[in-house]
């Protein structure tokens, strides 16, 4: 039996998953379960409490077309668009994965989608884009597999029905079939009969009738025979069909309608003329309808009453984010999209998320003053009310206090389209504040490419034809401003470009031993560390600039280094040809480092240890192209944005603190069941922690990178240290501050 039990991650990571576009709704007895694009959630129909399933939880995080609830046997199904099938018991919170249809050689990958769950008896018939197959729910494992194609080839089904003595399925490009269910082969293609021909997308048993639903929008029923005509929606496409509890649910993008025996009308429910959006899948009872909808969650109408209730968690507004940015206690996240060549095309007009005192604030694409694909956030240090995004087709929007204050473009600033190309827009992309709070910016294909903008508004621009031809460059990409003042950015083409403001001087590093030894010119990303070095992910690769200084220096030949280290005793290249996405220190001055399909290093401070690595298959990332990062440092929770949805590590390296005064312990008392470190919290950068057993022995000894310690409870890394109190003895770097706390271990 090919099934495997999912890990849950609650303890150590945050879900921030959007729930607003609906691919199905199931029943149970007391709560209705609503399935987004990777994850699920449910609420109690009597008390409205919600409650939530992710990767985070143990789901997979892959894309899920069906769901399905057993009231007999209390048990979810979700079937994804991979053929994996995900269960969870009422009576276990442990998700319980079925690979056999995912893991079946014999079946090509892409027709393996799951369409629909119909529960018959003891058996479970799954329609897929192969054919059906059998699970027996008693014994949770799977039986025969029915290729009803022509000469027993696959067959697309997207639903399937019983009506004894006949099991019927339904197929967009074969019409209906049907066999006997007691027949003696099902799984021979000759017992099954086309009694419909042509395209049918759905096929429920209401009562002791059968219905189907043509691809040319029309409802019949097949039997008992003769086959009538029910329904024509004309030119409004059926999106979802479907029978609970002896009423009939039919969906389309403008409407949903309800019917009871004989197709007897019942309700209906008509998309709000308010909202841009449409329908996607529907659930009728006699008094009640819950209708699902691309962008707005799942809505409750209930018969008599003309305002419908929207049941969706807190969420952001969408699960793709793109672009995020930090500071203590808020997250902003940006959707924007752009091709790996940097093209916008087709512009996304997709609003902004910002999380904030542990709720989500969601500004729709609306608000954004016409900005579109927005790629870059940026918080403003000193003060973070005020946040900067970037558009690549638009200019520089500016929020302030949760509000679009100006989009600045060339209605209103110096900014300009290229003047040989004005359809190309004003492409922004990265963004970084010096130590005078200028916010230094780049804007792609126009001469003056490098812009500053000063606390006060004012603009000044840089002149970038005496280091690259930027009409010529497809992209110009993150910008990092070093300790001096020196500007750093990539670009897609030119490698590495650096600008001394002090004399306006330019330098540039390229692909190649003696042209600066980039793995490649395409430069995604750049990141400072407490050391002053200059961290550069390329699409190829990963190089560090340790020489930062001499980089404009006349006659000095800067070379980026790569970082070599040894795995299994051969010396390899840290992150060798991998695509670097994006690169950020902690308060530890280790490096967290995205990539576009290999999920996220965790490295230490000079690179030569990999001390954590997450991918989608051993952490609750939901893919492993992972498109940025960010830290809080006021709490070490580590923000990762994929594109399949957001979520947070909960990390333990923080910036350093002014002083010890709130430095505390965690956990406190360590309990026998603890597996992970304690950490030592709230110190200043450079304090010195030693741990000592009660007689005075000292057990660990350590030194604090940014605000925080972690100490594995063992003696010097030997063995673990047995249950009793343990003195925490701080001293700040300057040796005049100390504190102590005192650790309780019971084994």
């Amino acid at each position: 039996m090919g099934q495997t039990y999912a890990q849950d991650y609650q303890d150590t990571w945050t879900g921030f998953f959007s729930f607003v576009s609906i691919k199905d709704v199931a029943q149970s007895e007391d709560r209705i379960y609503v399935a987004s694009e990777n994850a699920v959630y449910s609420f109690d129909i009597w008390s409205g409490d919600i409650e939530t399933l992710t990767t985070i939880n143990g789901l997979s995080g892959e894309s899920i077309t069906e769901i399905h609830y057993s009231q007999t046997y209390g048990l979810l199904m979700i079937g994804h668009d991979n053929g994996l099938i995900e269960l969870l018991s009422d009576n276990s919170d442990q998700v319980v994965q079925i690979v056999d249809i995912l893991e079946k050689p014999s079946i090509p990958p892409n027709i393996k989608r799951i369409n629909h769950f119909y529960e018959y008896g003891a058996q479970l018939y799954i329609a897929t884009d192969y054919g059906i197959s059998v699970y027996d729910l008693n014994a949770l494992e799977f039986g025969d597999t029915y290729y009803i194609g022509a000469l027993g080839s696959t067959l697309s089904v997207s639903q399937t029905t019983i009506l004894d003595p006949y099991i019927y399925a339904a197929s967009a490009q074969s019409g209906v079939k049907r066999a006997l269910l007691d027949g003696p082969d099902l799984i021979d293609y000759n017992s099954w009969e086309s009694v419909v021909q042509g395209g049918v997308t759905g096929i429920q048993t209401l009562n002791d009738a059968v219905y189907f639903a043509r691809t040319n929008q029309r409802v019949l029923r097949l039997a008992p025979e003769p086959a009538e005509l029910m329904a024509d929606f004309g030119s409004d496409p059926i999106v979802d069909f479907r029978v609970n509890l002896n009423v009939l649910t039919i969906t389309t993008e403008g409407a949903v309608y309800t019917y009871g025996a004989d197709f007897n009308p019942l309700n209906s429910l008509v998309f709000p003329n308010d909202l841009e959006d449409q329908w996607t899948v529907g659930l009728g009872f006699a008094e009640v309808i819950y209708a699902g909808t691309n962008e707005n969650g799942l809505l409750r109408k209930t018969s008599g009453n003309q305002t419908l209730e929207t049941i969706v968690p807190l969420g952001p507004i969408r699960n793709d984010p793109f672009a995020i940015d930090t500071s203590p206690g808020q997250l902003w996240v940006g959707f924007g999209e752009v091709t790996v060549s940097f093209n916008p095309y087709p512009l996304s007009y997709r609003g902004l998320s910002q999380y904030k005192d542990e709720l989500w604030h969601n500004i729709p694409a609306a608000e954004l003053l016409g900005a579109s694909d927005i790629v870059n956030v940026k918080i403003n240090p000193k003060n973070p009310d005020e946040v900067f995004c970037s558009s690549f087709q638009f200019g520089l929007l500016k929020v302030n206090n949760g509000a679009p204050e100006i989009l600045y473009d060339a209605s209103n600033s110096p900014l300009a389209p290229p003047t040989d190309n004005p359809a190309a827009g004003l492409r922004v992309y990265g963004a970084d504040f010096d130590r005078d709070n200028n916010m230094w910016f780049v804007q792609t294909k126009v001469d003056e490419g490098l812009v500053r903008l000063s606390p006060t508004g004012q603009m000044g621009r840089v002149d970038l034809t005496d280091i690259i031809n930027p009409e010529d460059e497809l992209a110009l990409t993150d910008v990092q401003v070093s300790r001096e003042g020196y500007v750093f950015f990539g670009s897609a083409q030119n490698g590495l470009i650096g600008f001394n403001p002090t004399n306006n001087s330019f330098n540039r590093i390229t692909e190649g031993a003696g042209n600066g030894n980039l793995p490649s010119t395409d430069v995604r990303t750049l990141a400072f560390d407490t050391s002053n070095r200059l961290w550069i992910g390329t699409r190829e690769g990963l190089r560090v600039l340790y020489n930062v200084n001499g980089f404009f220096q006349n006659g000095n030949t800067t070379q980026a280094q790569s970082i070599i280290i040894l795995e299994d005793g051969v010396a390899q290249e840290l992150l060798f040809q991998q695509s670097v996405t994006d690169i950020e220190v902690d308060g530890s001055n280790n490096k967290w480092i995205a990539t576009a399909s290999s999920g996220v290093f965790y490295v230490s401070s000079n690179g030569q240890e990999t001390l954590l690595r997450f991918t989608k298959d051993n952490s609750p990332l939901p893919s492993n192209n992972v498109q940025d990062i960010a830290i809080d440092d006021s709490t070490g929770r580590v923000y990762f944005a994929t594109t399949k949805g957001l979520v947070a590590f909960e990390g333990t390296a923080t910036e350093g603190r002014d002083d010890l005064a709130n430095a505390y312990v965690f956990p406190n008392p360590v309990r026998p069941n603890f597996t992970g470190s304690v950490t030592i919290d709230g110190l200043s950068s450079g304090a010195t922690v030693k741990i000592t057993d009660v007689g005075g022995n000292l057990v660990h000894e350590a030194t604090s990178q940014g605000g925080s310690v972690l100490w594995d409870t063992r003696a010097f890394g030997r063995y673990k240290v047995a249950s009793g109190v343990y003195f925490v003895l701080i001293t700040a770097q300057d040796a005049i501050e100390t504190k102590v706390l005192k650790i309780m271990i019971i084994r």
